[in-house]
């Protein structure tokens, strides 16, 4: 991984270097940064990468060719081209690229990878500058347009502005590839994009493009109608001829032992035992593309963990957990980041107001099973609750493994302070309270500096775990979401799988570029698995009713495949939570203003 920059200016400019944004960068890339300039008679470009070592040898970026292209490359080849674990996928990917002429030369390459990816590249032969994201944008591109003096700016990260440009930055569209005419850029001293879209999402864009490009520029479909091979396949759009089975379970409480009997009735074992193997090789792929050096050295049982895990126990991260101790040595660690926010006192009440009520920061949605009373600590949220029997289920799956459960407690002093210094430049240009709280808690968590747990007592702990798996993806694809729910009801199988249609079409603008950035500011990748391509594409082609059961109650129907699986790897409690979304679970929503709604213009983030 790591942190790109272009900056495409005509000759006669003279841009200064943002050093703000050369310090975000740089946190994304810690290990060695370079720059490249190529000048023109009629432009100059900019190239600055900075890297964070992750797979083979450590190659500095950008990667000049003996043919004077140059490349920067953001991603993880997973698969689709071949790359040996002494070799660096960058320097593959650029090789493929320097043998590629033509733009159907280069879309087949782009087509060919598995894995996530922003990139930039300068063809010499033409003086073309390609540039994009990959088909889910599980990696951040930004772009802006300085109109007074020509200039076009791409970066993975970018920052707060002052004046009219504050709002100028926005999120590379992943809706395709795009390419610049750098003549005619030189001579009309404007910028023109040509679109090579995502095959399925084509059509679309005739009626659109306007909307893409940022202000100052203009996108056009290309010429050629040439499009990028769709690395997944259609989402499967059957509906059930027989409706028999929306039978009315709302009422019924459904435990383990139903959920066992559930599998064997549902007769779903080959579409379990199928998830099972391909999320679990997404799952290899991650947690085994690691520097070359780190696989050739011996294991040591004092070596610290060279994954972790975003982790509350829920059954999204629960299941990765299981996987990840499929695939990685048992005499390494595994990191568990669990974040929570301090519970705020609640205001004192004078007489009439002393009525009994719950607290609204309590987490009574855990109930104490043993029927005996228990004491919630300040950091005592849902998720923590949720991630301490979450890591006792792993225990018992596994314990020979060292397990660090990491509990990373933020109180709203360090939440304001980090913030106004580092978070509200990362989520930008994103700006919503949904965007603030979510940011914020993972920001936390992938920072992984909190206590663990040894022998009875707390100690400081910083995880220095590079790779960081995630489990955003699951609830977009298997109706995971309470608005799923809302949709089944009132429009049925037709309405929810046009609402899992849209949730993979918006992912890239709503969450990936974000979650990117924010993750990245620890010199840290994150890593999506329930976003592979095989993983998407086995789902896509299931019958929306062999992945979901809406009619049954919350905590078995949405995810039922995946909960299926779940029992089906040994888990046992945590496969029949119900979801709790990350901003309510560790409790970073009850932290600033209640009446604010989650699609609100968030006035936090522009404190910085």
């Amino acid at each position: 991984m790591c942190g790109i920059f272009c900056l495409l200016t005509l000759s006669a400019s003279h841009v200064e270097h943002d050093k703000t944004l050369h310090e975000h960068l740089k946190r994304r890339g810690p290990n060695i940064s370079q720059n490249v300039t190529v000048r023109d008679s009629g432009f100059q470009c900019l190239f600055s990468a900075h890297i964070l070592h992750m797979r083979g040898l450590l190659t500095p970026q950008p990667v000049q060719d003996d043919a004077g292209n140059i490349l920067e490359f953001n991603g993880e080849i997973f698969g689709g081209l071949p790359v040996k674990p002494e070799e660096n996928d960058t320097a593959v990917f650029s090789q493929r690229l320097s043998s590629s002429r033509s733009p159907s030369e280069i879309l087949s390459v782009l087509s060919t990878i598995q894995g996530p990816w922003g990139f930039v590249y300068y063809q010499k032969d033409g003086d073309y500058l390609w540039f994009g994201r990959d088909f889910f944008g599980r990696r951040s591109l930004l772009w802006k347009f300085d109109v007074e003096i020509n200039a076009l700016t791409l970066t993975s990260v970018a920052g707060h502005s002052s004046g009219p440009d504050q709002s100028a930055w926005q999120e590379v569209p992943a809706v395709g590839v795009y390419r610049i005419d750098l003549q005619a850029f030189a001579e009309a001293g404007s910028a023109t994009f040509e679109i090579y879209p995502w095959a399925h999402r084509g059509n679309d864009l005739f009626s659109s493009c306007s909307n893409i490009a940022p202000n100052g520029c203009t996108a056009v479909m290309n010429q050629s109608g040439l499009t990028l091979a769709s690395p997944v396949c259609p989402l499967n759009t059957s509906i059930p001829n027989s409706l028999s089975e929306e039978e009315n379970h709302s009422n019924s409480h459904l435990c383990v032992k139903d959920l066992e009997e559930l599998l064997a009735s549902r007769q779903r074992t080959n579409e379990v035992s199928r998830l099972i193997d391909v999320l679990s090789e997404a799952v290899r792929r991650r947690v085994q593309a690691l520097p070359f050096k780190e696989q050739d050295d011996p294991p040591s049982s004092n070596d610290p963990a060279s994954v972790a895990i975003l982790f509350s126990g829920g059954i999204d991260s629960m299941v990765l957990a299981a996987l990840a101790d499929c695939h990685i040595p048992a005499s390494q660690p595994i990191d568990l980041l669990n974040v929570a926010f301090k519970l705020q006192e609640p205001k004192k009440q004078t007489e009439t107001e002393r009525k009994p009520k719950k607290h609204k920061n309590k987490p009574t949605d855990i109930k104490n099973h043993s029927g005996s009373s228990q004491t919630y600590g300040p950091f005592d949220v849902p998720d923590r609750i949720t991630g301490k029997a979450g890591l006792k289920e792993l225990l018992e799956l596994n314990p020979e493994r060292r397990w660090n459960f990491v509990e990373i407690n933020v109180t709203q002093e360090e939440l304001q302070t980090m913030r106004e210094e580092r978070i509200s430049h990362l989520v930008q240009p994103l700006d919503t309270v949904l965007d603030d709280s979510i940011g914020c808690a993972v920001w936390f968590a992938a920072r992984g500096v909190g206590v663990i747990t040894e022998g009875g007592d707390l100690r400081p702990f910083s995880s220095s775990a590079k790779v960081i798996l995630t489990g955003i993806g699951a609830d977009e694809q298997l109706a995971g979401y309470s608005r799923h729910r809302i949709r089944f009801k009132t429009s049925g199988h037709e309405g929810l799988i046009r609402e899992l249609a849209m949730e993979l079409d918006r992912i890239s603008s709503r969450n990936l570029g974000r979650d990117d950035r924010v993750i990245g500011d620890h010199g840290k990748e994150a890593r999506f698995p329930y976003l592979d391509e095989d993983v998407v594409s086995y789902l896509n082609s299931l019958p929306v009713w062999e992945k979901t059961d809406l009619t049954l109650p919350r905590g078995v129907g949405e995810k039922l495949l995946l909960r299926l699986m779940a029992k089906r790897l040994g888990l046992g409690q945590s496969a029949v939570l119900p979801k709790r979304a990350m901003q309510f679970g560790s409790r970073i929503a009850k932290m600033e203003d209640r009446c604010e709604k989650a699609s609100d213009k968030c006035a936090r983030l522009l404190t910085g």
